[in-house]
């Protein structure tokens, strides 16, 4: 296993290099570390993997109540190289930011706050699972931006998630297959299961009869593990949560990139802003409580509400009246799921670009009016892209900072970038200090790139 076969594995998954890091340095650098920390040996067992971020085109907060998501991943994420411990241990060691630090499932919780995605995972896989008797040491480098609303903490946990399952050959096991069914991660089909059990991992739900722990604090749904697992290269992915399921592709326009605009605005899911997404959730669930109540139904979610009968939306204004609250999120529920996600799609697909965009500014507009969960720089943000030339634009993610994404002509990208970025520091300058701005285009989902 050499960084220039990794590098080429990763190209033949459909990575293009142009808008993401240059992934044969990056393993030479990662192949290195892990063999100074395992004083050279032969690489027997080694394990080298690609798991991205996400881009959220349309869907916000939609999953975890069983509705729509247009998603992609993104061409930067975690390199990672991991290889099996002879004790349970986790030892993780973060290239870019030069730290390292070992877990065990039963010590403390660290004081890094970004070692608590990890840990839930090692803890979960070692309740779930009495097989796993290898930890291991997992080395990466990500170029993705931290606290951004591209699942950067989602996607670390998947690293650490494959690398376990790998050590210990969890995929092979009964209780596995059973209830996560076998899954050749280096195929893109049977991924939606293992996508749905991650999720669980994060919120710390019970996934069929693999029992459920304190997740990290959020109460979210699948949908960003689904874009890192299941994405597929140049184009966006429409699925349905609540059970996860992919319901089309659409081809990415040719001649088109993403511009990604990172707000500066983190949206760490810690203390308030945690508080503020599980907010949004939390009034998703009042919404379908009221529901059950009055019609003795047990829907599983908002979804599965609206999909029992014609006259369902209906009934469910009607029963949340004047509670201002809980009718903007379900409004706002409602019209992302089952009209703008399935006629952006549409608009992709026959190339009305004029169409996409309004359609994604409603949901923007849906965002800031009824979710409410946009802050002044990403409003900001998606405004002046359109100005400045963008066919469309948007925030995604959990919301309350983060990101916003722009479609843009690919001829025209840096210099869009150069004339985005210099009015956001205009507007909002003590932010922009800290902000990033790039270029991607929809990349794969994981990739391992290592043999068995």
């Amino acid at each position: 296993m050499t960084a220039g076969d990794l590098a080429r594995a990763l190209e033949a998954a459909g990575y293009t290099a142009g808008t993401g890091s240059a992934p044969r340095a990056r393993f030479d650098q990662l192949l290195a570390a892990m063999a100074n920390a395992r004083s050279g040996g032969d690489r027997d067992g080694w394990a080298a993997w690609y798991v991205p971020g996400r881009i959220e085109v349309l869907g916000k907060h939609t999953d975890y109540g069983g509705g729509r998501s247009l998603l992609c991943a993104a061409e930067r994420g975690f390199h990672v190289v991991s290889a099996a411990r002879a004790d349970r241990r986790l030892s993780l060691t973060d290239l870019g930011r030069g730290t390292s630090l070992v877990l065990d499932a039963d010590g403390p919780r660290p004081e890094a706050s970004w070692a608590t995605y990890p840990l839930t995972v090692l803890r979960r896989l070692s309740s779930n699972f009495p097989e796993l008797g290898r930890g291991v040491d997992v080395v990466f480098e990500s170029d993705l931006p931290s606290a951004a609303g591209m699942s950067s903490s989602s996607a670390l946990m998947v690293a650490v998630l494959l690398a376990l399952v790998h050590a210990n050959r969890l995929d092979e096991t009964t209780r596995w297959i059973e209830n996560v069914h076998p899954v050749d991660i280096r195929q893109s089909a049977h991924r939606e299961d293992l996508a749905a059990y991650a999720a669980t991992i994060e919120n710390g739900q019970t996934f069929r009869a693999l029992v459920g722990e304190s997740g990290v604090g959020t109460e979210g749904g699948s949908e960003d593990h689904t874009a890192i697992l299941c994405s597929r290269p140049m184009a966006l992915s429409q699925y349905a949560f609540c059970p996860t399921r992919h319901e089309r592709s659409v081809a990415f326009p040719p001649g088109l990139v993403f511009a990604i605009g990172a707000s500066g605005v983190a949206a760490r899911k810690t203390g308030q802003a945690r508080d503020d997404y599980n907010r949004a959730s939390r009034l998703a669930a009042r919404v379908l409580e009221r529901w059950r109540a009055d019609t003795g139904r047990e829907d599983a979610s908002i979804a599965a509400a609206l999909s029992s009968s014609s006259g369902a939306p209906g009934r469910l204004r009607a029963l949340l009246g004047s509670d201002v609250e809980l009718l903007d999120r379900f409004e706002q529920f409602f019209e992302e799921s089952t009209a703008l996600v399935p006629t952006a799609a549409d608009e992709l697909a026959r190339g009305d670009l004029h169409g996409f965009g309004r359609t994604v500014a409603r949901s923007q507009q849906l965002a800031e009016e009824r979710l409410h969960n946009q802050v002044p720089e990403t409003v900001t943000l998606a405004r002046t892209a359109r100005e400045h030339g963008a066919w469309a634009a948007s925030a995604f993610g959990a919301g309350f900072g983060g990101s916003v994404w722009a479609l843009v002509d690919q001829a025209d990208a840096h210099a869009f970038l150069d004339r985005w970025q210099n009015a956001y520091t205009r507007a909002c300058p003590a932010a922009a200090a800290r902000a990033r701005f790039f270029l991607t285009r929809p990349g794969p989902g994981v990739v391992r790139l290592s043999p068995r």
